[in-house]
């Protein structure tokens, strides 16, 4: 799916030291795992935006150094993401369209390495990097990979404008163009083969 890369920007406002996830608190996105990890790095601040059928379950798994916000609007879960100094993922999504809107507002992200956030998200093997990837759906895991996160900024491996280059891959300009091509591709192989049959 495309996404909105048009209200999805880098702000103005100087970044914040919290971490942010935003979802449905449902049982595969694992934000009650997210929340758990943070019990592991009591000295860093996390923001979760959502609401589901997990709520109690996120909250029992909460510390004090964790802010659960429940649902916000469009424009306060937009600035979360551009003072954020990380967004974190745990999910195993096909695409996974909240990491890449992280990346539009020029945010990093840590993300579990399944699914569609592999495509999405350039691990530090990259010349531009744009997130940390983990290999295990746990709490351990994730606290590991928030401090290999925290090195490698550190080191300056991340930019703003990497992140946005990279989301900028999946822009509603950018699908639109590239799904008429492919329809327009397959329509014409079909075409083809309708023609030589035909004859």
């Amino acid at each position: 799916p495309p996404v909105d890369t048009e209200y999805f920007v880098p702000g103005t406002r100087p970044r914040d030291a919290f971490y942010v996830t935003a979802s449905r608190l449902v049982p595969y996105k694992r934000i009650d795992m997210i929340a758990a990890a943070f019990a592991e790095l009591p000295d860093r601040k996390l923001v979760i935006v959502g609401t589901g059928p997990d709520d109690a379950k996120v909250r029992a798994s909460a510390g004090p150094n964790v802010e659960i916000l429940g649902f916000q609007p469009r424009d306060v879960l937009r600035d979360l993401l551009q003072r954020a100094r990380g967004f974190l993922f745990a999910a195993e999504e096909d695409f996974g369209i909240a990491p890449v809107e992280a990346q539009a507002c020029g945010t990093p992200v840590i993300a579990f390495a399944r699914g569609g956030a592999t495509e999405t998200v350039l691990g530090l093997d990259d010349p531009t990097p744009t997130g940390v990837f983990y290999e295990e759906q746990s709490a351990t895991a994730l606290a590991d990979a928030v401090r290999r996160f925290e090195r490698a900024s550190g080191e300056g491996r991340f930019s703003a404008a990497d992140c946005r280059r990279n989301a900028e891959r999946f822009a509603r300009d950018r699908f639109r163009s590239d799904f008429t091509a492919a329809v327009a591709e397959a329509w014409g192989r079909h075409a083809l083969r309708h023609t030589s049959t035909m004859g």
